[in-house]
């Protein structure tokens, strides 16, 4: 175990987020995402884990892109209804580390797929709210 770095960070992850460079995407999956299939190379499974849990684990080590939009969330399909306590809570553990966040984007269904399958890496996770997937971009930690 490391000192300063949160336990739900787990050694692979702690791998992919170090290597990853500016402009390199994160998919954090829910458990219902196609990840071994939109990210095949690079899936990490983090069965049990919560998104809102890792945002905070990970964002206090990760400097979130200051150019683009660094937040993306799936859009619903039409006639689907979207849970605002997934972003409130998503938006909650965002801001715990990274108070000036932007606002999370939201791209359409296939829009978002497409872009998952160029991400660096994939964590699928135990979330289970529909539409949980969010995609963090990387920046350029601050001199």
């Amino acid at each position: 175990m490391l000192k300063g770095i949160a336990p739900i960070i787990s050694p692979d992850l702690l791998k992919i987020l170090a290597e990853m460079g500016h402009g390199d995407e994160l998919v954090l999956a829910d458990a219902h995402f196609p990840g071994h299939t939109c990210c095949p190379d690079r899936t990490l499974r983090g069965d049990g884990l919560e998104i809102p849990d890792l945002l905070r684990g990970i964002l206090p080590l990760f400097e979130l892109d200051a150019y683009d939009d660094p937040l993306i969330m799936m859009a619903p399909v039409e006639g689907d209804d979207l849970d605002p306590q997934v972003v409130i809570d998503y938006l909650a553990a965002i801001h715990s580390s990274t108070p000036d966040a932007p606002d999370i984007i939201r791209l359409e269904r296939f829009a978002f797929y497409e872009r998952a399958q160029s991400a660096y890496a994939c964590l699928v996770t135990g979330t289970t709210a529909k539409y949980g997937n969010i995609i963090i971009k990387k920046g350029v930690t601050p001199s």
